[in-house]
């Protein structure tokens, strides 16, 4: 283990696990004398730069390891998601290196490399996959650092918040077909996603205690949701024609996959336009916060990881503000408090 020079730049010279190994340092020998110290510290702890020898993994390799990791511990949806990133997107861009070769100018490259194709929010989730990708990798011990938490994620526009007056829900429910009705009622009142409600069992619905166990949560987390009066008397109905496991079953007994195509006839028929079926849950989180509802039992019920998602739902009606601020008048104009201005 030594040093030595070659025209003008000097190299290290050492041994990692019986393998010879030289490395170019530039033309200082005192660097590459402080650099082999550093070498010698390193492999007497048991490691070369931070990367473990005995674990060199090709990228495409470990994406295989990842997602066996995400279908056992992610919600069947965020998998999907993530198969679908790390196949179509990082495995291609990334398939010829290990996993610690990637460096954060290379995912710098990847990122403005995607952007010219997608959107923003697009680039973030492939990013925010990669993060992670690296969080588990680092706690598997295969390598020490994370060179996506060096990139940052790009601003995103704000999210699509439609969302619907009492009046235009009346209208929708009215227009409703019989087996759409009772999953547009709730949506309405709990907030659920739709893949939530379409695989929504009657062991996870608590008619006497009035509650709801959502169990496959995006999150891949459980949460509970109230019944209300409105959502109890649906599901009371149902309950007594119920056949099978599933609340909302198709004529197999199945859950439906999609109410794409029947809920689209009912904005038809109801006249509502630039309306999807996730809005329903803009919908529910929109009205709790205009009836005052705090904003932590809004993000606890709608099964929130992150309070920043909840803050999407604390916009008000045009209507609403107006109300708020004529409550002033109550406070501190002569009309609300005699001789006080």
């Amino acid at each position: 283990m030594g040093i030595f020079q070659k025209r003008n730049n000097w190299y290290i010279d050492y041994y990692v696990k019986g393998r010879r190994k030289r490395k170019k340092i530039g033309p200082s020998k005192k660097l590459a004398l402080q650099v082999l110290n550093d070498v010698r510290l390193k492999i007497a702890k048991g490691e070369y730069l931070g990367i473990y020898e005995d674990k060199k993994i090709p990228f495409d390799e470990y994406v295989k390891q990842y997602l066996d990791y995400s279908k056992a511990n992610k919600a069947q949806s965020t998998y999907s998601r993530q198969d679908r990133i790390c196949t179509a997107r990082l495995k291609s861009a990334f398939k010829d290196k290990y996993i610690y070769e990637i460096s954060p100018l290379m995912i710098e490259k990847y990122k403005a490399k995607r952007l010219e194709t997608v959107s923003p929010a697009s680039v973030n989730r492939e990013l925010a996959c990669l993060k992670h990708m690296y969080t588990k990798a680092i706690e598997w011990g295969y390598v020490r650092e994370n060179p996506a938490k060096a990139v940052r994620l790009l601003k995103e526009a704000p999210g699509r918040l439609r969302y619907l007056n009492p009046d235009d829900v009346e209208k929708l429910i009215n227009a409703c077909s019989d087996h759409l009705r009772p999953m547009v009622i709730t949506a309405l009142n709990t907030g659920m996603r739709k893949s939530e409600i379409l695989n929504l069992r009657w062991q996870e619905i608590d008619l006497v205690n009035r509650k709801i166990t959502v169990i496959n949560a995006k999150n891949n987390e459980s949460r509970v949701i109230p019944i209300n009066q409105t959502l109890y008397q649906e599901l009371l109905g149902l309950s007594k024609r119920a056949k099978g496991e599933y609340v909302f079953p198709d004529r197999n007994g199945h859950p439906f996959k999609e109410v794409k195509t029947a809920f689209s006839s009912t904005l038809k028929r109801a006249g509502i336009e630039d309306f999807r079926f996730h809005d329903l849950r803009h919908t529910f989180g929109s009205h709790l916060i205009m009836q005052g509802v705090d904003i932590r039992t809004v993000q606890q019920v709608m099964g929130h990881k992150e309070i920043r998602m909840t803050m999407r739902y604390s916009h008000l009606s045009p209507e609403y503000v107006q109300e708020a601020m004529e409550r002033l008048d109550k406070l501190w104009t002569p009309y609300g408090h005699q001789g006080r201005i």
